[in-house]
C-alpha cells in the first residue's frame, strides 16, 4: 500500500506562516481534499487533483480522503490554522475508526499548523501567557447547554479563554449569548480582544473592555480571546500590549 494521508494546517492565511512540512507534503501530493476556500489556497500545478467540498461534509471528505489513500494516492487534507484544534483530523479519525478495516494500515500523519489563537495573541502580545483554554462556541455538533456550561466554568476556573466560532449569519445569538454570561460573570474592565483575518490583507485586531463589547464585532473570521482576571495592558504609542503574567500569588 504505497499511497498516504497527510492532514496539514495551513495556518492562520500568510503562506509565509505556513510550515516547511506541510509546503513538502503539498509539494509531493496527487490529491487536495479540503474546504472550498481551504482548498482554494493551494497553488494549481500539473499532476495535482482538487477536491473541494461545502463546510458541513466533514465526514464524507474524510471517507473520499482514506478511499484515495486506500488506493495508492498521495493525499492531503487542508485545514486551516492547526487541523487539530477544530477541524479536519478528528473528522478523519471518526471516518477512520468506522470505516474498512484495511484502511487503518495506512501511513496516516498530522501535520500541525498555526492556529487562529495562537496568531491572535502573538499580534496582541501574550494575552496567553497562563493558563488558557479553547471553546468553540458554534453548537452545530452539540448543543447550546453543553457550550454555556464550559464557558461557565472556564470562567469560573479564571482562565484566559479563546472563543472560536463566535457569530455566524445562522445563529448570530450564540456570541450575544456568551456575552451575557460574561458580563455577569466578570468585571467590566475584563479585557477582550476582537482578531479578524489575522495575517490577511484584512487583518484587524481591537483591544477593548467586555463593558465595551457588542456581538457585532465579531463574525466567523473572527477569534475572540477573552483575559483572565491577571491579564494586563501595558498601554503605549499606537496599539497597546496585552499580556497574562505566567505566575500568580499563592
Amino acid at each position: 500500500m504505497s499511497g498516504w494521508l497527510a492532514i496539514a494546517g495551513l495556518g492562520p492565511g500568510d503562506d509565509r506562516l505556513v510550515t516547511p512540512e506541510v509546503t513538502a507534503a503539498l509539494a509531493e501530493a496527487t490529491d487536495v481534499v479540503g474546504y472550498i476556500p481551504y482548498v482554494a489556497r493551494v497553488a494549481d500545478r500539473p499532476g495535482l487533483v482538487k477536491h473541494p467540498s461545502d463546510n458541513r461534509v466533514e465526514i464524507d471528505r474524510s471517507r473520499l480522503a482514506l478511499s484515495l489513500a486506500r488506493q495508492g494516492r498521495r493525499v492531503v487534507v487542508v485545514s486551516s490554522g492547526d487541523p487539530g484544534v477544530f477541524a479536519m483530523a478528528a473528522a478523519v479519525f471518526e471516518a477512520l475508526e468506522a470505516g474498512p478495516p484495511d484502511w487503518r494500515a495506512l501511513d496516516i500523519r498530522v501535520l500541525p499548523g498555526i492556529t487562529a489563537m495562537l496568531a491572535a495573541a502573538a499580534r496582541a502580545g501574550a494575552p496567553l501567557g497562563h493558563d488558557f483554554c479553547a471553546i468553540n462556541l458554534s453548537d452545530n455538533l452539540k448543543p447550546w447547554a453543553t457550550v454555556e456550561r464550559r464557558l461557565r466554568l472556564s470562567i469560573e476556573a479564571d482562565f484566559a479563554i479563546a472563543l472560536y466560532n463566535p457569530r455566524s449569519a445562522s445563529r448570530p445569538e450564540g456570541f450575544e449569548r456568551a456575552l451575557d454570561l460574561l458580563r455577569e460573570t466578570c468585571e467590566p474592565t475584563r479585557v477582550m480582544i476582537f482578531a479578524r483575518a489575522v495575517s490577511t490583507p484584512d487583518e484587524s485586531l481591537r483591544v477593548i473592555a467586555l463593558s465595551e463589547a457588542t456581538s457585532g464585532m465579531a463574525d466567523m473570521r473572527t477569534v475572540v480571546l477573552v483575559g483572565s482576571s491577571a491579564t494586563r495592558i501595558i498601554p503605549r504609542e499606537g496599539r497597546p500590549l496585552v499580556y497574562t503574567p505566567r505566575s500568580e500569588p499563592a
